[in-house]
């Protein structure tokens, strides 16, 4: 995220932001302790290990999976396979063993810990004993094909360090070393599937970055003449910090603005007046879920109560394009096949476009069918799961008259769930500017 300052010069009023005309922002829900964040997540772990996962290692021809923690430098998918307590050893494994109807699970770990053992059955070898240990278990299983978080185009896909496949050849010895094959595709499934039961939690996290994000960009924030982009950024980080949450990105504030020569751009300038545009990027993490957010604020002149008719319409672009991902994309589709049909959609409504859509869920940036622009590089060819999370991400250009013409650039990101119907957003997308006087 690019940090840039800006000032915001304009007449004081106690105006907030909505999202709708009259509508006030909507109290910050009740989060849930870390003890009852902790049980619910068991329980969605519980069924992940052991309903979810023994069908995905047999569609990835994966007999053994083995995932290497090691300490100050936590797998990504670490905190996914166990409870959420931290991971502490020098080197813990975590192996995944395909038995026919069942799965075993066995966590190879130098401290015991009591949640581990609702999930695992737990190794606790002395430090001279390690390589034994592992080695013995994998033998006594004779797996055909031993999976390893490495081999893909992504950081969660490719959490095992260059000591952690050493340490494993080693210990296994070259005949289990030949079996070693790529996890990525497995991992693909497993962060891109989500359960029923996190949808109503996933709700409640963006309905808190919802109203951090409103609540930001109104006057009870912003002060005329004194408050600056970092200002708001710590303000919106301070926020996280009271909730008990964090964020996986710094919040990214910008501007759009009139040009003041005909014919430029003064999209993204480091100071604010009336009539500018400005846009924050804002996501948080909560109950190991990420979500990712963008909004707009418009400026008020003192004589204006509403944004120009010309900067709304190119607000309602942008509504328009997410309409048209909504009326093609459903189930079963590759993200590379939604975003051909919508790119072709715009081409015949004359809609000057971008998109690119990510999955979120675990991570803000999620394995799985981007509907992007750069295609099959960015997960395109995988297929868009029933149930699964996309952030609806995406702009349109739109020429201003009241600015002379100008084109400028609205940005969406709204989260949404895959449903039998198509996606349906998780809180009301934003169709009018937030205004600030």
């Amino acid at each position: 995220m690019i940090a840039i300052f800006w000032f915001l010069i304009v007449a004081a009023s106690a105006l907030f932001a909505q999202n709708r005309s009259g509508e006030p922002i909507p109290p910050m829900p009740k989060l849930l302790s870390q003890r009852e964040q902790a049980d619910i997540r068991e329980q969605w772990l519980k069924k992940r290990l052991g309903s979810l996962l023994l069908p995905m290692m047999k569609r990835h021809g994966i007999e053994m999976w083995i995932v290497v923690n090691e300490e100050f430098h936590t797998d990504p998918v670490t905190p996914h396979i166990t409870p959420m307590v931290p991971i502490v050893g020098r080197r813990d494994l975590f192996v995944f063993i395909d038995q026919g109807e069942r799965i075993e699970r066995v966590a190879v770990v130098r401290y015991a810990e009591e949640r581990l053992k609702n999930h695992y059955t737990m190794l606790r070898p002395a430090r001279d004993k390690f390589n034994e240990t592992i080695k013995k278990l994998v033998d006594d299983r004779r797996p055909k094909t031993i999976a390893l978080n490495f081999g893909g185009t992504r950081g969660q896909q490719s959490g095992l360090t260059y000591d952690g496949y050493k340490f494993l050849a080693d210990a296994l010895g070259p005949d289990n070393e030949k079996k070693f094959v790529s996890a990525a595709n497995l991992l693909t499934e497993f962060f891109d599937t989500r359960l029923p039961e996190e949808l109503e939690h996933y709700r409640t996290a963006v309905l808190a970055t919802d109203v951090i994000t409103r609540r930001a960009f109104s006057n009870e924030v912003i002060t005329p003449g004194k408050t600056t982009a970092g200002d708001v950024r710590w303000w919106m980080i301070q926020q996280l910090n009271d909730l008990g949450v964090d964020t996986w990105f710094q919040p990214d504030l910008r501007i759009q603005r009139q040009a003041t020569t005909t014919g430029t751009t003064g999209q993204f300038l480091s100071t604010a007046n009336e009539s500018d545009i400005i846009h924050v990027d804002f996501g948080l993490n909560y109950m190991g879920l990420s979500t990712d957010w963008q909004k707009h604020a418009y400026i008020l002149k003192p004589s204006e109560t509403d944004a120009p008719a010309g900067l709304k319409a190119a607000l309602k672009n942008t509504n328009r394009l997410q309409d048209i991902i909504f009326t093609i994309a459903h189930p079963g589709m590759t993200g590379t096949a939604v975003y051909e049909a919508a790119m072709a959609e715009c081409k015949k409504q004359n809609i000057n476009c971008m998109i690119y859509s990510h999955p979120l869920g675990t991570h803000g940036h999620g394995l799985g069918p981007s509907i992007d622009f750069r295609g099959n590089i960015g997960g395109g060819v995988n297929k868009i799961l029933n149930g699964s999370y996309m952030s609806i991400e995406l702009n349109t250009s739109t020429e201003v008259p009241e600015w002379n013409n100008q084109r400028i650039t609205i940005m969406a990101e709204d989260d949404a769930h895959m449903t039998d119907a198509g996606y349906k957003w998780f809180r009301p997308r934003q169709t009018e500017f937030y205004l600030i006087r």
